[in-house]
């Protein structure tokens, strides 16, 4: 067996089932020579998304990978392994390498040199009986501690050279729990807090630490913000939920932050990012991550807890039930504000979110979707830039991956490869991405992806013809040069490519159009919709 044949060998044995791919590279016939499905993008940095979209939608229970060429492909490929890392994803990234006499010559990319610093594990096979070693380390990492993305970079020469027969097992996760007197100490803070308030970063989503996120906040009568990344960790439709802690957020978030005495942060890094709500200062933090390097990075936490999520949350809630915390009455009326403020804020939004006017406002987009598709049904994605800030806000997600929220590296465009990859994870749910006109210049051209490998997502592009988030920024520019005009027909570039599409201009036509998109993927077609949209800059700061 040569070790490329090894690496396809070892990919199927930890139950991956497609590789995400761009030629060429080798791997790709070995791995269909082991019934691992190779799934061709336009670009690579596209298929890095699906891969990274297939590890989140699966909550990690279905690794992505991703394989390329060695210089140019592992060289157009960096965008998304940066947004891998930045919003700490599994993501197996296995490109070829130069044969081992080129190693040293100057001005040749390397994944090796070159990716060093946006990885959290990284390294080359140099002879080949360090394949399955080095594919069992790279799923180590992969499926313990703090996720992120890992490359395996296999050059061609050793790629050919004979490794015998593999016995390569599939690793194992191990998690771990907090020090129990850590444990009591927060407890009581929480159990003697006044206005506690529970913040839901994503490592809530990657531990499965969901309902024990819902019994704390119920038990204790906190509300629960979710950040940008953990958008979904904690259902927005529950009673305590107060939206995500994003740079555009529901007005009850920052009113319950400001009144809080005690914070706790479960799965969040709290860094300080411009994605990220600040906290307020002088509070009590409490804060359980998986990461030791997250504590009192950026805010000191009077009670550090280093724990898996949703094993530590279990600990907190004993603790907190045994020290008195119940607080029924609180919940009561915390229930009450919630929906209150909610209501108010909502009546103050309609004349968008309900807006008649031509061409569309863009909050009427996100409005119809959360209405006309129950989001228990859906996985739904944003886009960088206007998409994101007008979509976080509003769009109620339902539980666990319902949402995917991202953004840290935001490059235009990702959102897409996210939606392939959520659809092939959950074939049985609605999987849509919603992208601005500028994003689809990115990567609008692997919409074709979808269609050729029957992955039936539903994209969405609100098309006002403008980066209407950079008004503020290209002003004397766009007056003399038009630096902010982009144009074109999305819907005819769509059926071109041989997917369904609908051009969208009247705005009571954006539900239905919805609807009609979704029926289009339950016939298997790939769908776009393009909404013409106003330049809608109004935000939730």
């Amino acid at each position: 067996m040569r070790a490329l044949e090894g690496m396809a060998e070892i990919l199927k044995r930890e139950g991956v089932e497609y590789l995400f791919c761009y030629p060429t590279t080798d791997l790709i016939d070995a791995v269909a020579d082991v019934g691992i499905r190779p799934i061709v993008c336009r670009q690579e940095r596209v298929g890095l998304g699906v891969a990274d979209g297939l590890s989140r939608a699966s909550n990690g229970a279905k690794i992505g990978v991703f394989a390329m060429q060695a210089g140019p492909g592992a060289e157009n490929a960096f965008a998304g392994v940066t947004t891998a890392y930045a919003d700490s994803s599994p993501l197996l990234v296995l490109p070829s390498g130069y044969p081992r006499d080129r190693e040293g010559w100057p001005r040749y990319f390397t994944a090796e040199r070159g990716y060093r610093n946006v990885t959290k594990w990284l390294e080359t096979i140099n002879v080949p009986e360090q394949t399955e070693d080095a594919m069992r380390r790279a799923f180590s990492r992969l499926r313990n501690g703090r996720p992120g993305p890992v490359m395996v970079e296999l050059p061609t020469d050793v790629a050919e050279l004979d490794i015998g027969e593999t016995g390569y097992e599939p690793v194992t996760s191990t998690r771990t729990l907090a020090d129990p007197r850590d444990v009591e100490r927060a407890a009581h803070a929480l159990a003697n807090a006044n206005a506690p308030v529970i913040l839901a970063g994503q490592g809530v989503l990657w531990a499965g630490a969901t309902d024990e996120v819902v019994e704390l906040a119920e038990m204790l009568g906190a509300p629960v913000a979710a950040t940008l990344l953990g958008k979904s960790a904690f259902p927005e439709t529950h009673a305590l939920s107060i939206g995500t802690a994003a740079t555009s957020t529901p007005p009850m978030v920052r009113s319950f932050l400001g009144k809080a005495d005690v914070i706790l942060a479960v799965g969040a890094s709290l860094a300080k990012h411009q994605m990220n709500l600040p906290l307020p200062e002088g509070r009590t933090i409490i804060q359980l991550t998986n990461d030791e390097a997250d504590l009192n990075r950026n805010y000191a936490a009077a009670h550090p807890l280093l724990a898996d999520a949703r094993l530590g949350m279990r600990q907190l809630i004993d603790a907190v039930r045994d020290a008195g915390g119940t607080n029924a009455s609180r919940r009561s009326a915390v229930e009450a504000e919630v929906a209150s403020a909610y209501s108010a804020w909502v009546d103050s939004w309609r004349g968008k979110l309900e807006s008649q006017d031509a061409p569309i406002n863009p909050y009427r987009v996100v409005w119809e979707l959360n209405r006309v598709i129950p989001a228990d049904d859906a996985i739904v994605t944003h886009d960088s830039g206007s998409p994101r800030d007008q979509m976080v806000p509003f769009y109620r997600s339902a539980g666990p991956r319902s949402y995917i929220g991202w953004g840290k590296s935001h490059a235009l465009g990702t959102g897409l490869g996210f939606a392939m990859g959520a659809k092939l994870a959950e074939p049985d749910k609605v999987c849509i991405n919603w992208m601005g006109d500028a994003a689809f210049g990115m990567t609008g051209l692997d919409f074709e992806t979808a269609v050729r490998n029957g992955i039936p997502i539903i994209t969405m592009v609100s098309n006002n013809s403008t980066m209407a988030i950079e008004t503020r920024r290209l002003v004397g520019s766009h007056e003399k040069y038009g630096t902010r005009d982009v144009g074109g027909n999305y819907a005819d570039l769509a059926r071109s490519l041989g997917g369904w599409a609908e051009r969208v201009e009247d705005p009571e036509e954006v539900g239905p159009a919805i609807l009609r998109a979704r029926r289009a993927t339950e016939e298997g077609r790939a769908a776009l919709l393009e909404f013409i949209t106003s330049a809608e800059t109004a935000l939730n700061r």
